[in-house]
């Protein structure tokens, strides 16, 4: 199995994670940035070419639903994202609960210390890290549990 591709798709930028070759670890590689929300021909090339680079065979974005589990403006854009992914891609996507991921992200730089320049450098990357290592503990709970 190859690997997998964890996205934290925000307004203007895309978080991204890698999985290890075994699925166990996702590591935080990058954070794409836009100029403008809509613009997206750039993000999807460059996810593109993490894709072939680490030969990835499935593709994982968070999911921003409210805390309460409604879903609004954000989910829609990210469904709509997710779609262009896919179709890009050709690769399975799956999208993945991220609630608080961004606030545990967040509250694990505050805890490292750093300022908030170094923090928005690699907050969106991380959280990709976090959701795609939910999904990755979720499989081996799977795998584990025999379901």
């Amino acid at each position: 199995m190859g690997r997998i591709i964890g996205l934290d798709f925000g307004g203007m930028t895309c978080g991204v994670a890698i999985s290890d070759p075994l699925l166990l670890t996702a590591q935080p590689i990058e954070t794409i940035r836009r100029t403008h929300e809509n613009k997206l021909r750039k993000t999807l090339a460059r996810i593109e070419e993490l894709i072939a680079e680490y030969e990835v065979e499935k593709c994982v974005i968070g999911l921003p639903k409210k805390l309460d589990g409604t879903e609004g403006d954000r989910v829609e854009k990210t469904k709509a994202f997710a779609s262009d992914v896919e179709r890009r891609t050709g690769l399975e996507v799956i999208l993945w609960d991220e609630r608080l991921t961004t606030v545990e992200a967040s509250r694990a730089l505050n805890a490292a210390g750093l300022n908030y320049e170094e923090k928005s450098r690699v907050v969106d990357k991380l959280a990709a890290s976090l959701i795609l290592q939910n999904y990755l503990d979720y499989l081996s709970n799977c795998a584990k549990s025999g379901s």
